[in-house]
C-alpha cells in the first residue's frame, strides 16, 4: 500500500518575497502544479493529507483536499530545516494512502535515510518541485521501494 511524498509546488522567488517565509505563495504556475497533482491523485484512496504550515505546502495540497474532502493537516515536522527523524517517525505511524507535502530538504533527506535501511527506487529519482515519491512496504511493514511520479509542466499542468 503506497504513501505519497510531495514536494510543495513551485513558489514566489525566496529573494523577492518581502515576507516571512513561511508565508511565501505558489505562483500562478505553482498553482497549475497543485491541480495536477491532484488530478494524479484524486482517484486514489487518499486517507489523511499532511502539509508542512508553510503556505507553499499548504496550497500545494489544498486542490486535492478540495476534491477528496478532506482537511490539510498541518505538520511542523515537516517544515523546511526540520530534518529527516521526525518524518520517519510520520511515516511509521501514519496510515497507508497518507499524503506528505515538504521541501526540498526534508524530502531529499528523508528518502537517503530509507536507503539506508533498504529501501530501493525503481527508476530515477525525481524531487523537483511538484513531484511525487510513492513509497510502498515490504510484507513486513518495512519501507522497501520508490518510485518518483516527475512534476507535471506548470505552464499546463
Amino acid at each position: 500500500m503506497p504513501t505519497y511524498l510531495v514536494r510543495h509546488a513551485k513558489a514566489g522567488s525566496r529573494r523577492e518575497w518581502e515576507g516571512p517565509d513561511e508565508q511565501r505563495p505558489l505562483t500562478n504556475a505553482g498553482r497549475l502544479q497543485a491541480e495536477a497533482i491532484a488530478e494524479r491523485l484524486r482517484d486514489r484512496p487518499i486517507k489523511r493529507l499532511l502539509s508542512s504550515p508553510y503556505l507553499r505546502c499548504v496550497q500545494t495540497l489544498e486542490p486535492l483536499a478540495k476534491e477528496l474532502g478532506l482537511e490539510v493537516e498541518r505538520d511542523d515536522d515537516l517544515a523546511e530545516g526540520s530534518g529527516f527523524e521526525p518524518v520517519l517517525t510520520l511515516l511509521d505511524e501514519l496510515p497507508d494512502h497518507s499524503v506528505l507535502c515538504s521541501h526540498g530538504d526534508v524530502i531529499p533527506e528523508t528518502l537517503r535515510a530509507l536507503e539506508r535501511r533498504g529501501l530501493e527506487f525503481a527508476g530515477l529519482r525525481d524531487t523537483r518541485k511538484g513531484s511525487i515519491v510513492v513509497l510502498e512496504r515490504d510484507d513486513l511493514g518495512h519501507w522497501a521501494r520508490a518510485t518518483s511520479i516527475g512534476p507535471p509542466d506548470a505552464r499546463r499542468g
